[in-house]
This record gives structure tokens, C-alpha cells and sequence, in this order.
């Protein structure tokens, strides 16, 4: 049996909630972002009036107004967008169990077997009446027969829209676009593709799979999968997804860096609120993973698997600012970082000893950690802090325990 995957997508997310609860701003250009004081500067959201005035995602503030001085711009409300996500997610489990979420405002859903019979367009439209009738926002929907080119669908066209790429049509509608629509194609990839002659999912879909291969190694394989329909990844079962499968915080820097040591004030401090996160959650992870932004807005991220599982602060610290400093060289400075720990275990998990590790000396950290921890609940973030942190108070002075960005999961 065919499989028929949707992957909905809400408009303009963050915006569109705060219009609800705002509304004599529906009529106006709005957009959602952060502190300018604390140059947590740039947009996160728009909605489409203020994208006509080409408003885009990932910009300075200020970049923003020059271009749509009548920009409202309200600061973000996670407690409520999560909220709506919920409520979502609540209608589509009414059709399925299969709901995998991609971030908060986008779900794939396998609606192969369905007790709600009828084709995936009527399903989708059914599901996109209710979200505009029961929470009051708009869905785009792509319907397709595997997850990356339902994802196409939802992105194809908006707002308020339903897509369907089968198997009949998907090289008239999803080879046409561009290769950076292709999902995990981002700019440093399609720039290298772009070098190649690789400008169109077609063209990706066209070259042989050895010669992607040899540009991009493994990954080179499953850009040649994605571009042909070749995917045949599940959607998850939601009750397999909602556990805690990592742990991290990113940060609009107060100022631009421009050096290693600015990366390792803010790397400590990022590390100082994931570390008492897995502490809180009695939690231990293995894999560090670094997220890079710079102030040209390229990104990459990048992960590295340590020999023991921790949620020692110095350790995870050490880990993250050892793979900036091996993969990122200073062509332009920095705007946003973050860290993250995954392949998280149970903090009673047992440790592999070697002769060149200490294992009392790593004790003695935990307890350190574990008695900061106690002082800083109690008195504040910044009652006890590492020298590193004084150097320059302007970086060291975030608390991301209690301003964390949320960030969509991985699609693997």
C-alpha cells in the first residue's frame, strides 16, 4: 500500500499567535524577535505584510525597520507558541498516531492507516479547517507518499494552502525548485553545488549518485535519495518523540565576536545552563554538538562523541570550544553560538576507566557542580562564576537557564 504522508506547517507561527492575542495588529506589519538592548537583535518570525516589505527571517532588527519603518516588532512568548503547538498536535493525533514534530509549529503525519477514511487531500483539508476554526491560525500542508517531498508541499505554496507532490507529478512541481528547497541543503552546501553546476533539485536528482558522493562523501547519498522520492524514513509515533532526546542553548551574542576567547566566554556560559539542565533532569549525554552563526547569517553546526558520558559544565565546555576552534576560522565574526548535548542516558550509567582519566578528580567536579547549583538556585546565575567569566562582563552576563531559544529536532 502507497504510503500518504502530510507535513503541516503553521503560517507564520509566532506572528500569527500574537495577532490573535493582539488584534488590532492583523491589519499591520508584525514581526517577532529579540531584546534590541541586549542586541538579541533579530527577527524570528514575520507575517506576510511585513514580508512584502521584504522582511526576512534571521535579520537584524534594525535591518528590518529600515526596511518597513512601521514595523511592529513584539518579543517572543514561548510558554504560549508552545501552548498552540500542543493544541495542534492534539487534532492530529485525532487522524493518526504517527505524528512526528519538526520543531514547534511543523508535524509530519503518516495517515497511511488512518481509521479516518478518505484520500490525503480530503484528509488535509480537513485538518487545515480545524486549525482555522479551533485555534484561530492557518496550516499549509504537503501531501505526498514520503516525508521530504510532503515537506516540499507544505513549503511550496502559502498561506492557508494544500500541495500534493505524488508520484505522478513530483518531477514537474519539486525539480523545477531551487536545491537549497531541498530539506538540509543549506548555504554552504548549495554554494558548493552552485560550483558544480548544481542549481535545481532536478539537477541534484539528474547527477550520479557516485559523483555526489565524492563532493559531499555519505551525505552525498542521501541528496541523491531525497531529490529522486527515493525516502523511505517512518514518521515516529508521537509517544516516541516527546522524551528528551538532547539538551542545548543558542544565543544572539551581545556584540559580535571577533576572537577564541570571546567564543569561550560564551561556550562557558551556554555550557554552565546545559550542564544544570541534565543535572536538574538526571541526565547524562555523550555527544557535544556546536551551532555557528555568523554575522553574514551563514550557519553550520557540527558534533563530536565523547569517550564517557557527563554533565560535567567544564567538560561539556571543553568539548564544544574544541570543535569551534577546529572548524571555524575567523572569515567574519560571530553573531550566534550555541551547544547541545544528545545520546543522553540515565546519570547512574557506568564509566568505561583508562589509564589516562581520573575518575576522583571527576567526582570531585560533579560535586562542585552539583553545589554551584545549590548557591546559584538560591542567590542567582551570577553568584559564582569561573575566572573566564570575568574577563568581559557584557558576554558572561546572559542567563540562558531563563531565556532559552527552542529549537526544531533533527530530521534523523
Amino acid at each position: 500500500m502507497e504510503r500518504v504522508i502530510l507535513h503541516s506547517d503553521c503560517n507564520c507561527f509566532y506572528a500569527s499567535v500574537e495577532c490573535l492575542y493582539h488584534p488590532e495588529l492583523r491589519d499591520k506589519p508584525v514581526a517577532v524577535g529579540g531584546d534590541v538592548e541586549h542586541r538579541h537583535g533579530i527577527i524570528l518570525t514575520k507575517n506576510y505584510i511585513a514580508k512584502k516589505y521584504g522582511v526576512k527571517t534571521g535579520e537584524a532588527l534594525w535591518q528590518a525597520k529600515q526596511k518597513c519603518p512601521d514595523l511592529v516588532i513584539l518579543p517572543p512568548n514561548y510558554s504560549r507558541y508552545l501552548r498552540f503547538s500542543q493544541m495542534a498536535r492534539k487534532i492530529y493525533l485525532d487522524y493518526t498516531d504517527q505524528v512526528e514534530p519538526f520543531g514547534l509549529d511543523e508535524c509530519w503525519l503518516d495517515i497511511t492507516g488512518s481509521s479516518r477514511k478518505g484520500d490525503g487531500m480530503a484528509i488535509a483539508q480537513e485538518i487545515s479547517g480545524r486549525i482555522k476554526s479551533e485555534l484561530g491560525i492557518t496550516v499549509s500542508i504537503g501531501v505526498s507518499y514520503n516525508k521530504i517531498f510532503a515537506k516540499l508541499g507544505s513549503d511550496y505554496k502559502k498561506p492557508d494552502a494544500i500541495t500534493r507532490i505524488g508520484r505522478d507529478n513530483f518531477k514537474e512541481i519539486a525539480w523545477p525548485l531551487d536545491a537549497g528547497d531541498l530539506l538540509y541543503v543549506g548555504h554552504a552546501t548549495q554554494r558548493k553545488l552552485t560550483a558544480y553546476g548544481v542549481h535545481t533539485i532536478g539537477d541534484i536528482a539528474s547527477t550520479p549518485e557516485y559523483l555526489l558522493k565524492s563532493w559531499f562523501g555519505k551525505w552525498g547519498s542521501v541528496l541523491y535519495c531525497f531529490a529522486n522520492g527515493h525516502d523511505i524514513s517512518p514518521v515516529a509515533k508521537y509517544d516516541d518523540t516527546v522524551s528528551i532526546k538532547s539538551i542545548g542553548n543558542s544565543t544572539t551574542t551581545p556584540r559580535d565576536l571577533t576572537c577564541d576567547e570571546d567564543a569561550k566566554i560564551i561556550l562557558y556560559v551556554l555550557a554552565d545552563s546545559v550542564a544544570r539542565r541534565l543535572r536538574q533532569q538526571g541526565l547524562k549525554g555523550r555527544v557535544v554538538g556546536i551551532s555557528v552563526r555568523d554575522n553574514g547569517l551563514c550557519s553550520f553546526t557540527r558534533q563530536h562523541k565523547l569517550q564517557n558520558y557527563t554533565n560535567i559544565t567544564k567538560e561539556i565546555a571543553q568539548a564544544g570550544l574544541e570543535l569551534f576552534r577546529q572548524n571555524y576560522h575567523w572569515q567574519q565574526p560571530v553573531r550566534s553560538l550555541g551547544i547541545s548535548i544528545s545520546d543522553l542516558t540515565g546519570d547512574s550509567v557506568s564509566t568505561q576507566t583508562d589509564l589516562f582519566s581520573d575518575e576522583t578528580q571527576r567526582e570531585r567536579k560533579e560535586h562542585l557542580d552539583s553545589a554551584m547549583d545549590w548557591l546559584k538556585q538560591r542567590f542567582g546565575t551570577h553568584v559564582v562564576q569561573p575566572a573566564i567569566l570575568l574577563k568581559d562582563q557584557q558576554l558572561s552576563g546572559l542567563d540562558p537557564i531563563h531565556d532559552n531559544t527552542i529549537h526544531p529536532v533533527g530530521y534523523f
